[in-house]
């Protein structure tokens, strides 16, 4: 008799264990799950600002050189106007050495720049996303323990397609026919 209960207090011991450890199992599954889904989500905030930033700089940036060429071609006008009259010179023979101003191609590589700057940020912000939602998805999806959880939890708790990588009308086509054609840098064909 006394055997019996020794087993039986042995066999509820057990019991109890593996329950506690299935619960706290779960309880550590669910909260890896919800880092990942908060961590997606943060991802995607910081693609969006990583893009909104990036575009507003080099927009900013492009305005100056239009700016500064308009005030060049002022500042020409009038150095020509002053210099020459309203109707230009008439002199049939004019010997005067002139220094006409010229546009700095600096601004234009600090566009060109900016640009290569914009492109690597969001690339890296993108690849960040799609590694986040990877190891997610990989976390309720390739390990036992998880599928296991996942059957009581039922993750992902978020809509993922949400939070898609953002690409171009070009780069869909091209993934949808499996077909790339070379670059039409300058609009020449």
């Amino acid at each position: 008799m006394k055997g019996l209960v020794i087993g039986v207090l042995i066999f509820v011991a057990v019991l109890i264990f593996g329950g506690v450890s299935l619960f706290f199992g779960y309880i550590g599954f669910g909260n890896e799950a919800n880092r990942f889904e908060n961590s997606i989500t943060a991802a995607y905030s910081k693609n969006q600002t990583v893009y909104d930033n990036g575009w507003k700089t080099v927009v900013e940036k492009a305005q100056v050189p239009k700016e500064y060429t308009a005030q060049l071609k002022d500042l020409y006008t009038s150095a020509l106007t002053s210099r020459y009259g309203a109707n230009g010179s008439q002199a049939l023979l004019q010997f005067i050495k002139e220094q006409n101003p010229t546009i700095d191609a600096s601004v234009f590589k600090e566009i060109q720049q900016s640009i290569e700057i914009f492109h690597a940020d969001f690339n890296q912000s993108q690849v960040e996303l799609v590694s986040r939602k990877q190891e997610y998805q990989n976390l309720y999806t390739a390990t036992t323990s998880g599928r296991f959880y996942n059957m009581i939890a039922h993750y992902p708790h978020i809509d993922m397609s949400k939070y898609d990588i953002v690409t171009s009308a070009k780069t869909q086509q091209d993934f949808d026919t499996k077909q790339a054609g070379p670059l039409d840098v300058f609009g020449k064909k």
